[in-house]
């Protein structure tokens, strides 16, 4: 199944897909974009663009585990979207994704202004490969019962 990963932001929210199989995650791009109506709209947009027959919007909860101002806009970033795409719409934990992204172009030595704008596409890869890893681990377990 093809999916679309969504990482929110107020003025970048970046964009990962995998293939079919499930198997790759790469990196879309960003979309600049301040105003969250349109936002939730270019990414409607992306989904058909790319096919998607399913988006996973990363869910930013505190590491405590609540629910905080950053997360409850993102719930409301998925219902909009699930008004506008024919396909299921999912939040999936998200804590520390920037974190890791930032540790990833760290080690390939990616900085300045190209590092601006490819941490939230690598932020969403990061959340859609732990999606995919539990969606494998899921048929994994049905299967050994």
């Amino acid at each position: 199944m093809k999916i679309l990963a969504v990482d929110y932001g107020d003025a970048r929210t970046g964009l990962a897909a995998c293939d079919r199989t499930e198997t790759l995650a790469s990196p879309l791009g960003v979309i600049h974009e301040r105003d969250f109506a349109a936002t939730v709209q270019k990414v409607s947009f992306a989904v058909r663009e790319y096919e998607a027959q399913m988006v996973v919007i990363g869910y930013p909860r505190n590491m405590n585990g609540s629910i905080g101002e950053r997360a409850e806009k993102c719930q409301r970033f998925a219902e909009l979207l699930k008004k506008l795409v024919p396909v299921p719409v999912e939040l999936w934990d998200e804590r520390s994704t920037t974190v890791s992204a930032h540790q990833y172009l760290n080690e390939t030595n990616t900085r300045g202004k190209k590092r601006k704008e490819v941490v939230d596409a690598v932020a969403a890869t990061i959340i859609l490969e732990s999606y995919m890893a539990f969606r494998r681990n899921q048929k994994q377990q049905g299967a050994a019962e």
